[in-house]
C-alpha cells in the first residue's frame, strides 16, 4: 500500500508562489507515474499536472501551462508542484496521486489546502 503525504500548502497573496511536495512511503516510488489534482469548494476534482516514472515526460492542464511545474526527486520519493503567479481561482485542496499506469491512479493523498487571497 502506497501512502502519499502532501505538504507545502498555505495562504499566499495573488501573484505569489508556493511549492507543494508529496512524499511517498513506497520504496518503489520510482516505478510510479505521479499526478497532481485539485478540488475547489463546490467543484469537481480537476487534473493539474502529471509526470512519468522517469520524469522524462510531463503534462499539464491547458489553463495552467506556464505557471505550474511538476518535477520529481526519486531519490527522495517525492514529487513537487511549483506554482507561480498564483490567482484567487487557484484556491483549492491540492491532492497528489500515484499509479503504475500514467493517467490511472490507484493511490491518493489526503491533500493540502492552498488559499490565494486577492
Amino acid at each position: 500500500q502506497v501512502q502519499l503525504v502532501e505538504s507545502g500548502g498555505g495562504l499566499v497573496q495573488a501573484g505569489g508562489s508556493l511549492r507543494l511536495s508529496c512524499a511517498a512511503s513506497e520504496r518503489t516510488f520510482s516505478n510510479f507515474a505521479m499526478g497532481w489534482f485539485r478540488q475547489a469548494p463546490g467543484k469537481e476534482r480537476e487534473f493539474v499536472a502529471a509526470i512519468t516514472w522517469s520524469g522524462g515526460s510531463t503534462s499539464y492542464a491547458d489553463s495552467l501551462k506556464g505557471r505550474f511545474t511538476i518535477s520529481r526527486g526519486n531519490a527522495k520519493n517525492t514529487v513537487y508542484l511549483q506554482m507561480n503567479s498564483l490567482k484567487p481561482e487557484d484556491t483549492a485542496v491540492y491532492i497528489c496521486a500515484a499509479g503504475i499506469v500514467p493517467g490511472s491512479y490507484a493511490y491518493w493523498g489526503q491533500g493540502t489546502q492552498v488559499t490565494v487571497s486577492s
